[in-house]
């Protein structure tokens, strides 16, 4: 199963919390209190997206965190990045294979290829989308091949 992990999960919300405010500076402990993550957790993802570029700091008794740039420039690819390293769903689809296969595999071209398909649609879904603040994105070309025969179907949220 795909799937993120809780800190890319928390890193998400975390950063929504700083768009919020987008242009003002805010500790690790208010968005610790408004998110209602643990101030620890808060404080190594925001190290992390700090050292992946996504957020500033400033310290000081006036220092805090703020976006390092637009929300529409941050990507979900650039949030997972950040706190989980490059997306790769198989060994070969990294780019520093380590894959003892590779010599003889058949089907290493094709997770490749459907590695890139998902990581192109990441890069696409921008921090504005993950907040519901621009509309969804729609594909008429993947509801249609989910229409004709596939049994994925996105969730429904309430």
């Amino acid at each position: 199963m795909l799937r993120i992990s809780k800190l890319t999960d928390y890193a998400t919300v975390i950063l929504a919390a700083l768009c919020e405010r987008e242009g003002a500076m805010q500790s690790a402990a208010e968005v610790a209190e408004r998110t209602r993550i643990g101030l620890p957790t808060v404080s190594k993802i925001m190290k992390e997206l700090h050292r992946a570029g996504l957020v500033a700091s400033v310290r000081g008794a006036r220092g805090g965190y703020q976006l390092a740039r637009p929300a529409e420039g941050i990507s979900a690819a650039d949030i997972i990045d950040a706190v989980e390293g490059p997306f790769a769903l198989t060994e070969c689809s990294s780019h520093l294979t380590t894959c003892d296969l590779e010599a003889t595999c058949r089907v290493g071209h094709a997770w490749q290829r459907v590695n890139h398909a998902i990581r192109l649609s990441l890069v696409d879904v921008k921090l504005t989308q993950l907040m519901h603040k621009d509309p969804p994105f729609q594909s008429p070309d993947l509801t249609a091949k989910l229409r004709a025969g596939s049994t994925w179907r996105p969730l429904k949220r309430a």
